[in-house]
């Protein structure tokens, strides 16, 4: 005779269901469990980035787990005198097996496909769904046939710049040094992102068997993550996460017994938008005050300290492994010409479904505005949409079949950025929002280089001048010209592309400008 099995219930307990009050709701479930005697496993997993559901709690079946959501502490005696650990589907919250919600189902989660399902601190959990596999195949790789896998997947950098992950290791490899790094770009800055927060609080292990494959590739035996300060939460559990894996040999000296060593260590950055800039962040961990580097010399050949340094955000590095467990035979089949694999999207803003969608390239925008968005939360008419954070451009309704692609993206001077998606609806002032675009460069230019200091500074003024009426034809053309100078003699992206949503806002929604003039 078998014992009747312990109900096991799933909670969320990433930032975003924390602050929809996920540990109120598991805390009411546990005194329900108590009182009533009922034996109950609860684990406290990470997001399904289902968030317009949160807290969405889970229960383990027969037939597979199925979600309840959004959960208030006021539906836990409902929820639970109704039996919800069995799959009840009578309750107003049911919404079936986790697996056929469709916002899931016709996702493509390759690099998220552990995050929300496992206990983001279990190792059993991690490898008994893949993990590590890739790091077990590395360990038996020579450091070029690493590189050479990663280079032939086709991954690019999820960061922004889409560079070819595998010609920068290449680089790093091909330089001689007694010394070499790998950082991990964790300073996750642009609007309405979050991919990187949730990766690293809900399956930390796989951005340490990304970094620790990255050092094994050219030759690294340090390794940093310099991460967001606000993201205490990844922090905690990061920490967390390096102490049991070089408690168990996946860290630290002689990894699985093969006598080669890789550490790792957490550094809060303090809050700079210019640290996500690749060469600010290394000053910033140099214990410099953020300010951007002149290329060459490239990171690659005199990165931290003067080193060789690999530096990769989060998402990129995170996908290291599923290729070298799979192969880059696998991972290059997914997505459209030079974009291969998947995009974690982000919807944000004024949205009616907001959420993380993992999906292969190639579709179109409107499908993640309208297919999984649902359209805006307001129901008023989506006017703009902004992609790849505060530097992308507004995008009208004419652009939203624009393939979701780097370069289909770039033909329309857009760009995919980290995958932010925010929505606007009608209701929003473009103008305002041009205004914004200058005015954010004017505050977190690092002030290098004059075209990103200066010409932020007389960007807000100029565009004050067009939407005041002040000779708004010579202003207009007063502001191209800034707009082309901050492009071409800017240092880095954060001077070089603001001009895109400024831009594009003037293309594009031309009767913005006049607004004031109207009232």
């Amino acid at each position: 005779m078998s014992a009747v099995a312990t109900p096991k219930m799933y909670i969320p307990r990433d930032t975003t269901a924390l602050s929809l009050g996920a540990d109120k709701v598991a805390e009411a479930i546990s005194h329900y469990a108590e009182d009533n005697t009922l034996p109950l496993h609860i684990t406290r997993n990470g997001s399904r980035g289902l968030y317009w559901l949160e807290p969405m709690i889970e229960v383990a079946t027969e037939q597979g787990r199925v979600a309840y959501g959004p959960v208030t502490v006021d539906d836990v005696e409902s929820l639970m005198d109704g039996g919800c650990w069995s799959g009840n589907s009578d309750h107003p919250l049911y919404l079936g097996l986790t697996e056929e919600i469709e916002y899931l189902k016709n996702q493509q989660r390759l690099t998220f496909s552990r995050v929300g399902v496992i206990d983001p601190l279990s190792l059993d959990e991690y490898c008994a769904n893949g993990g590590f596999d890739g790091l077990h195949n590395a360990l038996g790789l020579s450091a070029q046939a690493i590189v050479t896998t990663v280079a032939d997947s086709g991954l690019r950098g999820r960061g922004g710049a889409a560079f070819p992950a595998g010609i920068k290791w290449q680089t790093v490899l091909n330089t001689q040094a007694e010394q070499k790094y790998i950082v991990c770009n964790a300073d996750e800055g642009d609007s309405g992102t979050y991919a990187d927060r949730m990766l690293m609080e809900s399956d930390p292990f796989t951005l340490i068997e990304g970094m620790t494959i990255a050092g094994l590739a050219v030759g690294a035996n340090k390794g940093y993550i310099y991460l967001r300060e606000e993201y205490r939460l990844a922090d905690e559990v990061l920490q967390q996460a390096l102490a049991i894996a070089e408690a168990n040999q996946y860290l630290g000296d002689n990894i699985r017994g093969s006598g080669k060593s890789f550490h790792l260590e957490v550094r809060l950055g303090a809050g700079a938008y210019i640290c996500g800039e690749e060469t600010a962040l290394l000053e910033s961990l140099e214990g410099k005050r953020g300010m951007v580097r002149a290329k060459p010399p490239l990171p690659a050949i005199t990165g931290l300290f003067g080193k060789p340094t690999v530096i990769n955000n989060v998402i990129s590095l995170a996908t290291v492994p599923i290729i070298l467990a799979r192969g880059a035979e696998h991972y290059k089949t997914i997505g459209v010409g030079r974009s291969l694999g998947t995009l974690p999207f982000q919807l944000a803003g004024n949205i009616q479904r907001p959420g993380l969608v993992e999906l292969a390239f190639g579709p179109g925008l409107s499908t993640l505005l309208n297919d999984f968005g649902g359209g805006t939360r307001s129901g008023r008419p989506i006017k703009a949409v902004q992609v790849g954070g505060p530097l992308g451009a507004y995008l009208p309704e004419s652009q939203w079949q624009t393939p979701l692609d780097y370069e289909a993206f770039a033909g329309i001077n857009a760009v995919l950025g980290h995958g932010g998606v925010v929505v606007f609806d009608e209701s929003v002032d473009m103008g305002e929002q041009a205004r914004f675009s200058m005015e954010f460069c004017a505050i977190e230019s690092c002030g290098k280089c004059t075209p990103c200091r200066i010409g932020s500074t007389r960007g807000v003024e100029v565009i004050d001048k067009i939407r005041n009426g002040d000779e708004k034809e010579n202003n207009i053309e007063l502001l191209t010209d800034l707009c082309d100078t901050m492009i071409n003699g800017s240092l880095c992206a954060m001077g070089g592309m603001t001009p895109f949503p400024v831009m594009s806002a003037l293309q594009h929604f031309p009767n913005d400008f006049t607004v004031q003039e109207e009232v």
